[in-house]
């Protein structure tokens, strides 16, 4: 992973993500946590997949795994996934569209490609998110939602398309049931179209989903796959090239009180709640998902502190 520092006024950095292949092909972007960045606000985890084709026969499958501490949002630009949990909930979820799960006390759940779009080959493209409960919350029940399209507020002016996944920002509030303060929304900037950053988040970043912006007031541009991150206050504004369009994520928030623990799924401000979701999956304490076989194993890893 490259780190750039940046002396542009409002930036605290620029990253690179490294890109790592994951089911059957599919290339992902790990862009948070990293080596010198952990969280943004209490986002904790940021994936960019894709985009992917995928032949008649093949597809995207993420076995039953489980999960705690966490809300974990999936957002796609193209493409379907099917969703599966051990509360009995399945639910297809396609562009402009939310999946928010959250796991609390403990889930269980399944992503794959549907047996149709399987058969006649797919595309797939879009990102997740993982945002760490806050401690008072981090064992509350396990919950699922679904948000249509039509549900998640969404502004188109002037070039620009917002789209609000979760939080509030820029006058509207999204749907999704959120534990804490932040924001997550898509961006879509026209030819030479302008976006103003809000302040009122103390940690904010801004992810190039695809194509590249500039800074106003600054030279060079920022292009697909990088993380900029921007000072605490800072007002910044974005400008898409002329002739050109790009694609990006807002995520940011206020930083939780307590530090986060991660082991592969398992997100906990406790050790030993972390040590002992790991002996209840290796055990199989963790509830089954219906229809679905097979487990997906515990890695052998530290803690990340």
């Amino acid at each position: 992973m490259t780190i750039v520092q940046s002396d542009i006024v409002g930036i605290d950095s620029l990253r690179q993500p490294a890109m790592g292949d994951f089911a059957d092909g599919l290339k992902v972007r790990r862009v948070l946590p990293s080596s010198n960045r952990r969280m943004i606000g209490s986002f904790i985890l940021f994936d960019h997949f894709g985009p992917a084709v995928f032949d008649a026969g093949r597809g995207f499958d993420m076995g039953p795994h489980p999960h705690i501490g966490i809300a974990a949002m999936t957002y796609l630009f193209d493409g379907e996934i099917i969703h599966r949990d051990n509360l009995g909930e399945v639910q297809a979820i396609r562009p402009g569209e939310v999946n928010w799960m959250t796991a609390g006390s403990g889930i269980v759940h399944s992503e794959r490609t549907s047996p149709e779009a399987r058969t006649r080959g797919s595309n797939l493209f879009g990102v997740r998110a993982w945002v760490a409960l806050p401690s008072r919350h981090e064992e509350v029940a396990p919950h699922f939602a679904h948000y249509g399209a039509p549900e998640i507020p969404r502004i188109c002016a002037d070039g620009v398309e917002f789209t609000l996944i979760a939080g509030v920002s820029d006058g509207l509030v999204s749907p999704a049931r959120t534990y804490s303060d932040l924001v997550c929304a898509e961006i879509v900037l026209t030819g030479s179209a302008r976006y103003q950053v809000k302040p009122g988040y103390r940690e904010r970043a801004i992810y190039v989903v695809a194509g590249e912006i500039e800074v106003m007031g600054q030279l060079g541009t920022f292009g697909e796959g990088e993380f900029i991150m921007l000072a605490p206050g800072a007002e910044i504004v974005l400008r898409a090239p002329a002739f050109h369009a790009a694609r990006l994520m807002l995520i940011g928030g206020e930083p939780l009180s307590e530090p986060r623990y991660i082991h592969w799924n398992f997100v906990s401000s406790s050790v030993d709640r972390i040590e002992q979701a790991k002996a209840d999956w290796r055990e199989g304490r963790f509830p089954g998902v219906p229809g679905e076989q097979g487990l997906m194993p515990l890695p052998e890893k530290e803690i990340e502190r």
